[in-house]
């Protein structure tokens, strides 16, 4: 019986219906060996695929801001959980539930009928029905991922370096958001309010100077 059911499985898998998400679930191996891959010698992928993610979609959830208001697509991305976890345990949530899904749908489709669903009709309709699963599957893990990133925001070694002021002006009390970064080449979105009276402008680039309760203060940077 487990000969068969491998079996059954490979036919699945080979069938040209399902074409897409064996493509999809190859991929997903593939991306998790190469990871395996790179961790062995000390390096990693995530660097490279965390550039995929629009720095609005990283404003946008930095300040908390009202995504009703915001661009259509972007709060399609973030009601994906797109930038609020790694981009590669993203990707890999998306090809393992979008796969699982067009695979579940043609075995049920196929005892009913004994024919499997057209490629272009299941292919489509499988992403759309995925998609709260995937978020699902991402809010889940960002709950279980521990929070690095976040408490490096707050960290004394991004003090002394460059920030680049990205979202509205920045004035004594009333900070703005700007991005920096750190030693080690990531990204991080924080919030910035002049030492003295002065204002930040945005595209203007400042030092971070010291930490606040909700982020640092900043000087003029001097060129």
């Amino acid at each position: 019986p487990f000969g068969r059911a491998l079996m059954m499985l490979w036919e699945l898998f080979l069938e040209p219906s399902n074409l897409i998400f064996s493509i999809s679930l190859s991929l997903m191996l593939l991306f998790g060996l190469i990871e395996c891959l790179l961790l062995l010698i000390g390096s990693s992928s995530q660097g490279l695929m965390e550039q995929f993610v629009p720095d609005q979609l990283h404003e946008i959830q930095g300040v908390e801001a009202d995504l009703e208001g915001s661009n259509l697509f972007l709060t399609f991305l973030d009601w994906l959980y797109l930038g609020r976890i790694p981009m590669l345990v993203w990707l890999v949530i998306f090809l393992t539930v979008y796969s699982l899904t067009g695979f579940i749908t043609q075995i049920i489709f196929f005892n009913f009928t004994q024919f499997y669903l057209p490629l272009w009709l299941i292919a489509p309709a499988c992403l759309i029905a995925c998609m709260p699963l995937v978020r699902l599957s991402a809010a889940i893990i960002s709950r279980i991922l521990p929070k690095d990133e976040t408490t490096a925001i707050y960290s004394e070694a991004l003090i002394g370096r460059t920030a680049l002021i990205i979202l509205g002006e920045a004035k004594q009390d009333y900070p703005a958001q700007a991005k920096v970064k750190d030693q080690f080449g990531q990204i991080h979105y924080i919030l910035v309010e002049p030492e003295i009276d002065t204002t930040f402008s945005l595209g203007q680039e400042v030092i971070l100077t010291q930490q606040t309760k909700n982020g640092f203060k900043a000087i003029t940077h001097s060129i």
